[in-house]
């Protein structure tokens, strides 16, 4: 966004992480003769565009979700079939219902999916991944027309849920909370073509800092019914 303005969305704001590892397991054969060997690389390839058939055929698309693989090792020559190829991926969900499926449905998947193919397939999750992060509708609604004060009505609007997380989720789970997005985007730059903050090329209006400030001490005072100057 650009800065002045400020978005908040009620609700799913910011979707849980979870990280997984698959470890599919086959039999060493040499590359000219696979049928000696069970071909971990080809039930690794099985499991991934099996995974893809979740979201797209077991869920409702309106209640979105993400599951990317985003590596695979297995190998050391290219005249061997190997016995072992590793996989780990992320898991981006909205609710606590869905998160727990779709757990399930990648273990049994890829379990299923190297047992057919007679090799053996394991699924870790890894712990800590993060929550959900979902702003109290009510405690929204009430602290809006504070961060409209701050933008001014043309400045503030509703954003779309992130499929990135935030550990913000953690703290909003313990007590009603509203996490809000700011605007950093230096005037006159396209919003939609900056560089985003993991970019080594992000760049910071540091005025938008201000408004961020400004929007954090109004909602306090309104909060907490002390007034504001």
């Amino acid at each position: 966004m650009t800065t002045g303005q400020i978005a908040y969305r009620p609700g799913p704001a910011h979707a849980s992480s979870d990280t997984f590892r698959i470890v599919v397991r086959g039999r060493q054969a040499h590359g000219a003769m696979p049928w000696d060997g069970v071909d971990p690389v080809v039930i690794a390839g099985q499991i991934v565009t099996a995974l893809q058939t979740i979201q797209s055929r077991q869920v409702d698309v309106n209640d979105p979700s993400v599951l990317t693989i985003g590596t695979i090792h297995g190998g050391a020559r290219h005249n061997i079939v190997p016995d072992r190829v590793e996989m780990s991926g992320t898991l981006r969900t909205y609710d606590e219902g869905r998160r727990a499926f779709m757990r399930r449905r990648v273990t049994t998947l890829a379990e299923s999916v190297a047992q057919g193919m007679d090799g053996a397939a394991e699924v870790v999750w890894e712990p800590g991944g993060y929550a959900a992060l979902v702003n109290d509708p009510a405690l929204a609604d009430r602290m809006a027309p504070s961060l409209a004060r701050v933008t001014g009505r043309d400045g503030l609007r509703i954003n779309p849920r992130h499929t990135a997380s935030e550990d913000f989720a953690f703290l909003a789970q313990q007590a009603p909370g509203v996490f809000f997005w700011v605007g950093v985007t230096p005037p006159g730059q396209d919003p939609a073509r900056a560089a985003p903050n993991h970019s080594p090329r992000f760049t910071v209006d540091e005025a938008g800092l201000l408004v961020g400030l400004r929007a954090m001490l109004h909602l306090v005072a309104d909060a907490t019914g002390s007034g504001v100057a």
